[in-house]
This record gives structure tokens, sequence and C-alpha cells, in this order.
């Protein structure tokens, strides 16, 4: 392949994804490889859109997240600010559920403190010999 296009093998490589990867991404729309007889061969567009695409990921957005932040970029009449801004507002609103989900984690690990202490004195208490005298069978 050249440089200005490249195989599934070479995307996978430099991206390190498996092609099934790269396969996945075409079925989603965010991907579209032209063919040489039954080969995909990838050109520029693609390659930086699967960097957006595993960007996105790495942040933990939803692939319908990832697909419209893409298809904005692809939008020749959406500019640059407009474009800024509704990723500005996507991250924040990614950033407001991951600090709810910490802060749920949070008292999630408060409450089996809580509940481990209890479970360790109980135990603690009737592994404890006995101060009572025992009583003997006869």
């Amino acid at each position: 392949m050249s440089h200005d296009t490249w195989s599934i093998s070479e995307m996978a490589r430099e991206f390190d994804v498996t092609p099934r990867t790269l396969r996945f991404y075409e079925d989603q729309g965010i991907l579209s490889p032209s063919r040489e007889g039954r080969n995909r061969v990838y050109a520029a567009r693609d390659r930086t859109r699967l960097k957006l695409a595993l960007r996105g990921r790495r942040l933990g957005l939803q692939l319908s997240e990832i697909l419209d932040l893409i298809n904005l970029y692809d939008r020749s009449k959406a500019s640059t600010t407009t474009q800024l801004q509704h990723y500005a507002r996507i991250l924040a609103d990614h950033r407001h559920k991951l600090e709810q989900q910490r802060r749920d984690i949070d008292q999630t690990l408060k409450e089996i403190r809580h509940q481990q202490a209890q479970c360790d004195a109980l135990l603690r208490a009737r592994l404890a010999p006995s101060s009572a005298p025992q009583e003997t069978s006869s």
C-alpha cells in the first residue's frame, strides 16, 4: 500500500487493534474503506476517524457519542467553535457521570467497610474463649 492508503493489517498494527475491531467500526459507520477486490483500503480520512474513535473509547464515551463527534468533525458546515462547544458539552456530561459513579462507589465501599467491621466483631465475639464456666455432661 502507498503512504496515502493502508491495508487492514497495517491499520491494525499501527493502532494496536485487531482487524475485527476495524471491521466493527466499519459496521458502525465510523470507517468506510474502499475496496480493491476483496481487500479493504483505508484512506487518511479513515485513519483520522479511527484516531477519534479510539480516543473516545479511552475516555469511556458511548459509541453513539463517539459517532456523533466524528460526524460533527466531518460536516464541513460545522464551525470549529460549534465542534468545540459540542465536544465540551459531551466531556462535561461524561465527567459528571463519572464523578457521580465515584461518589456511588465511595458510598458503597463505606457501607461494605461498616458491614465488614460488624461481621468481624461478631466473629471475634463468637470465637473468643468463653469466660463462663463450661458445663460438663455426666
